[in-house]
């Protein structure tokens, strides 16, 4: 099955995104992505996953093993009353 595709009317953005392809060894689509995700995180002043967790490492201090807490609250399901 066919990739969807995008349809840009702007011959300015079209070259633009052939030539930061080129310059990065990226496709178009990646270059095109990458930056949609950078606009909308500015915009809607979304933090990266990087900076966030960071910011949370930084706050809470403590790393959890998360394997550990589950298999600690974890209980044999018995099945189901007949």
């Amino acid at each position: 099955m066919a990739e969807p595709q995008l349809s840009v009317r702007s011959a300015r953005a079209r070259d633009l995104a052939h030539r930061l392809a080129r310059r990065e060894n990226r496709t178009i689509a990646d270059v095109v992505e990458r930056a949609l995700e950078a606009y909308e995180a500015r915009e809607t002043g979304r933090t990266p996953a990087s900076e966030f967790y960071a910011r949370l490492a930084a706050e809470c201090g403590t790393d959890l093993d998360l394997e550990t807490v589950i298999r600690a609250s974890r209980r044999p399901h018995m099945g189901p009353d007949l």
